[in-house]
């Protein structure tokens, strides 16, 4: 139903510039051009219907025309279904079309894979009868999924909310049951609204799993659960939005994210891709002060319309990451915590918009305004932030900032990092923490070198043959990359190792 109304407004425009009938038209005799051969709609979820598709029929002759009949060949029993001149059905007669002019037919569907034989659900439209017919062939694939929907209140039929703490929220959705605290790669899953983690259970998602969000939707992991994301190199764990559709493959904050709240612990995501969410993953509180919170490896996160990560007085290890484009920072360590990462690759190169903040941001305070409207800064310790063999690049002149307020503490570590820092206004003259060439808590760095990442607007950051990466990176216990190269031997910073392009 979450096009219907889009599908009706398109009918009514249709109709209201198509009621005119006081012209003499000629049969058609098969000479119908079309805008395209084949209608594809693109991959759907059983029972859930399709986006609304055109296709554009052309009277390329002088004189208006009728076509005697237009029809899906599968007749009533299609699973899709046409709105032509207005007019919603399956099948037409008599419809004219102004001599230059065009026709609109709109196409959508829903189909219940269960009562299909073959995956691929085709029909085709036929235009007109014997040796005049002409078709255009629909093609859709449909998958079976699992699907996650929050509770309806039975009486109001409201969506229910979750209640965190006692406490209850505006945020629609509901506690996943002990039968949905595994997810299988059998088929895909859906969610809808917030499926939240109960306190002392862990969700585990096994590998090759892929996990759709519906708009505004997401995952949270509460006080005392565990989430556990265990993909592997050949079989990898997706997050994404539930538009399956092309046009839809890079387009940001198509869901909410991935929240590991205050007290969550032993966090572990394993050869996962996260991507077009509003934050790839929230992340509060430290649940352990001897364990992190999130244990992060070879895991790719991409294409957030805020952040990739937005870590807040947390604990997270990471190696082999890869953390791309989002509308303010890759990666924002906020408000103190623990952070070691390690051959991680950090390219900002959003392109939807002016971007304030560099790839990655660590700071150890917060502001709030008090009861009398009083600005306050409050601090908290950085007990680490330690980068190394990382790269931090992007399309700004300035990719990496520690953002220190006195008050608490302060510990840092660079090293064999590239760094893109160009302070072209001077800002951060006479600030030690980012005086990168002469501050022992850097160590061997490449400052404005050269990634040579394969292709940035697709978010492809293998680094090539030219990178200033190569062979620069100190040795550490990780001796693979990110796709499971040996990197015993000539290590380059970052999460790659160097591939020569084509």
């Amino acid at each position: 139903m979450r096009y219907f109304i889009t599908f009706i407004i398109c009918a009514v425009l249709i109709s209201m510039s198509s009621c005119r009938k006081d012209f003499s038209t000629i049969p058609n005799f098969g000479s119908l051009e079309f805008s395209k051969d084949t209608v594809f709609l693109d991959t759907i979820f059983t029972n859930i219907g399709s986006a609304t598709y055109n296709l554009k029929v052309y009277n390329r002759g002088n004189k208006a025309i009728t076509i005697p009949k237009i029809a899906l060949e599968n007749g009533t029993s299609s699973n899709y279904r046409l709105n032509v001149d207005g007019i919603p059905g399956k099948e037409f007669n008599d419809i004219d079309i102004l001599g230059k002019d065009s026709l609109f037919i709109f196409v959508e569907t829903t189909i219940d894979v269960n009562t299909t034989t073959d995956p691929l659900y085709t029909d085709r439209i036929l235009f007109d009868t014997g040796s005049n017919q002409q078709d255009v062939d629909l093609v859709t694939l449909v998958q079976d999924a699992n699907f996650i929907f929050p509770d309806r209140n039975p009486i109001s039929m409201k969506i229910d909310s979750l209640t965190f703490d006692g406490q209850p929220t505006t945020i629609k959705g509901r506690f996943l049951t002990d039968a949905e605290l595994t997810i299988t790669n059998s088929k895909p899953t859906v969610i809808y609204g917030y499926a939240a983690v109960p306190a002392n259970k862990t969700l585990t998602i096994e590998a090759g799993s892929k996990v759709y969000f519906h708009s505004n939707s997401g995952l949270i992991v509460d006080n005392k659960s565990t989430l556990k994301v265990n993909g592997t190199l050949a079989e990898k764990v997706t997050f994404e939005g539930d538009r399956l559709e092309n046009r839809f493959s890079q387009t940001p904050g198509q869901w909410g994210t991935i929240w590991m709240r205050a007290g969550s612990k032993e966090n572990e995501v394993h050869h996962a891709q996260i991507r077009n969410g509003i934050i790839g993953i929230l992340i509060d509180s430290i649940g352990s002060t001897s364990t992190p919170t999130l244990k992060l490896q070879n895991t790719e996160i991409y294409n957030h319309s805020n952040f990739g990560i937005l870590a807040r007085e947390t604990n997270i290890e990471g190696h082999n990451v890869v953390i791309g484009s989002a509308g303010q920072a890759s990666l924002a360590a906020t408000i103190g915590g623990t952070y070691n990462f390690t051959h991680s690759t950090f390219a900002n190169f959003w392109n939807n918009g002016i971007r304030q903040l560099p790839a990655v941001l660590v700071n150890n305070f917060f502001i709030y305004n008090d009861a009398n409207g009083q600005e306050i800064t409050e601090t908290r310790d950085l007990k680490a932030a330690n980068f190394t063999n990382c790269i931090f690049d992007g399309n700004n002149n300035i990719e990496f900032i520690l953002d220190k307020v006195d008050g608490g503490l302060f510990n840092y570590n660079i090293s064999n990092c590239m760094i893109s820092f160009i302070d072209a206004n001077n800002s951060f003259a006479g600030n030690i923490e980012m005086d990168i060439l002469n501050n022992s808590n850097y160590q061997d760095i490449i400052l404005n070198g050269f990634a040579n990442f394969k292709n940035t607007q697709n978010e492809d950051f293998i680094i090539g043959q030219d990178s200033d990466a190569i062979n620069k990176a100190k040795a550490t216990q990780f001796n693979l990359d990110i796709l499971g190269v040996d990197r015993t031997v000539n290590p380059a910073i970052g999460a790659y190792q160097s591939i020569i392009f084509d």
